[in-house]
């Protein structure tokens, strides 16, 4: 007789049967960053210069980042935004990347904070091509960082009127910037996986005029 029509086989020995094979079946589940904040708002401009988009962020930074940012660990984010037409026939068709580079940084010395942004990554003697300013609390630092406004993520050339699109947007502590000993040392904590992300749709318009 077969082992599958075993009489001795009742009915909750198969579904305990069943549900460990599903459970072989399964795929992993995947680990998702911590948040430690939401993106609050999140808005879209289209204009004839191109697409701007306007954020506030809630961001919490844990008391470990909080701690490394006054040990003098200078602290690298990366907002970006990707513009995506969608297509019901394929895969959504990217057509329009940004990124923005920051920078946070204590001065022990004056007791103030720096916070550096770009649109190039930093280089790694200098910091390029970009704009900073000092602040004298990490709240102030912090709020400046959080506020995103009119930032042009598309040229209109490259949206076609009477589409829809979809922006996806994130911001992230860019982990790889950090001095070697503390990636190792973050890599699995979730204090340090720091993202906020959000997707916007945008309905088909008529191009600006």
């Amino acid at each position: 007789m077969s082992p599958w029509l075993h009489p001795g086989l009742r009915w909750p020995h198969w579904c305990a049967l069943l549900a460990c094979l599903l459970a072989l079946w399964a795929p992993p589940r995947v680990a998702h960053a911590q948040a430690h904040g939401e993106v609050d708002q999140l808005q879209l401009e289209r204009t004839a210069e191109g697409l701007l988009l306007s954020a506030n962020l809630q961001l919490e930074l844990p008391e470990v980042v909080q701690d490394a940012l006054y040990k003098g660990i200078s602290l690298h984010f990366i907002a970006e935004a990707e513009v995506l037409r969608q297509r019901w026939y394929w895969y959504d068709k990217i057509v329009a990347r940004a990124t923005r580079y920051l920078r946070l940084t204590y001065q022990p010395l004056t007791r103030r904070w720096r916070l550096v942004q770009s649109s190039v990554p930093f280089a790694a003697n200098g910091l390029g091509v970009s704009l900073g300013q000092n602040y004298e609390e990490l709240s102030d630092a912090l709020s400046a960082m959080q506020r995103i406004a009119r930032w042009k993520i598309a040229d209109e050339a490259q949206l076609d009127a009477g589409l829809p699109y979809v922006v996806n947007f994130q911001f992230r502590l860019d982990l790889s910037q950090l001095p070697r000993p503390l990636q190792i040392g973050a890599v699995g904590r979730s204090a340090w996986d720091i993202l906020l992300a959000r997707s916007v749709h945008l309905p088909a318009v008529e191009a600006p005029r």
